[in-house]
């Protein structure tokens, strides 16, 4: 009962999917980048974007649709984990879109080498259009980062007050958080050479370095440890990863079907608009066992967690 009125109360107190808050919300990430943005205004700073960073006032501390989720975990020792799994919200998307189309007319003018039905469109780093890119790219992480944080704090309180008013427990340990982005560029040096490493579906893991690979709703997730493999360029894999489309899970699992699963595990559901739930049943991903056990030149698996309860956007 504790969990499911955890998972309840969180998907009253986060806005998901569609949703965001009424009211602007603080956010020194989106204040510190306008006011860099105001003192480069008269060197070209890409106003075309400014409604973007006004509606990412509204939208901090908001869960995303589609695989982003809060989860309760344990580890079946006596600990229970929070897992936040979101990003920059519309911030990235409209970021990536807005550069993607200006990508797309340069590498018109100037002739790209690369065939347009590729749709490989490219910014020089030099470029003045590309250095700018990189800032606003920086800026969506950094923004996706504060989101999880805010989310995670908001959780972290909830679990406090229903423990105490529950079980009576107040005092609550917390470790220090693990925090992974992934769909990123990153200019590092591997091989003793500068290199922009792109991260799609994929993580870093320097050796030592902490990383999380959760599996598809309803299976376990890891918490595992880097080892700075030079092969992969310190990377590994951010997730289960799909096995089927999300239009042929939907055709293939019903809703009702999705929710018996869950709960004939025991794991309680929070979520609004549940009839693309098929989308997201865990025979839609590969299984995290058999993905862990591919890549584990890359990493250490240091813990296993079973999910009690989840809420989905």
């Amino acid at each position: 009962k504790l969990a499911q009125t955890i998972v309840n109360t969180i998907l009253r107190s986060v806005p998901n999917g569609y949703e965001k808050h009424k009211r602007k919300q603080a956010s020194n990430v989106v204040q510190q980048f306008s006011w860099y943005l105001e003192e480069q205004e008269k060197v070209g700073a890409t106003k075309e974007l400014a409604n973007v960073l006004d509606e990412a006032y509204f939208q901090a501390g908001t869960l995303g649709s589609g695989n982003h989720f809060i989860e309760l975990q344990t580890d079946g020792q006596g600990l229970v984990g929070v897992m936040v799994h979101t990003g920059s919200r519309n911030v990235g998307d409209a970021v990536c879109h807005y550069f993607d189309d200006k990508a797309k007319q340069l590498n018109s003018q100037e002739h790209s080498p690369v065939p347009p039905e590729w749709n490989l469109a490219y910014l020089p780093t030099e470029s003045d259009m590309g250095k700018e890119y990189i800032r606003w790219m920086e800026f969506a992480m950094a923004f996706a980062k504060e989101n999880r944080a805010k989310i995670m704090r908001i959780v972290i309180e909830i679990i406090r007050n229903l423990v105490a008013e529950y079980a009576g427990f107040t005092e609550i340990e917390l470790s220090e958080p693990i925090d992974c982005h992934h769909n990123y560029a990153a200019y590092e040096e591997h091989i003793g050479k500068m290199v922009w490493v792109h991260r799609k579906g994929a993580i870093r893991v320097r050796e030592g370095e902490w990383g999380i690979i959760p599996g598809a709703m309803g299976m376990s997730s890891y918490l595992v440890k880097g080892k700075g493999n030079p092969e992969s360029f310190h990377s590994c894999s951010h997730g289960a990863g799909r096995q089927m489309s999300r239009k042929e899970a939907l055709e293939t699992f019903g809703m009702d079907d999705t929710i018996f699963d869950l709960e004939s595990s025991g794991i309680f559901l929070g979520k609004t608009r549940k009839r693309d739930l098929g989308e997201e049943a865990r025979f839609a991903y590969k299984d995290i066992d058999f993905v862990i056990a591919n890549e584990l030149d890359l990493i250490k698996p240091i813990r296993k967690l079973e999910t009690l309860g989840v809420v989905k956007g």
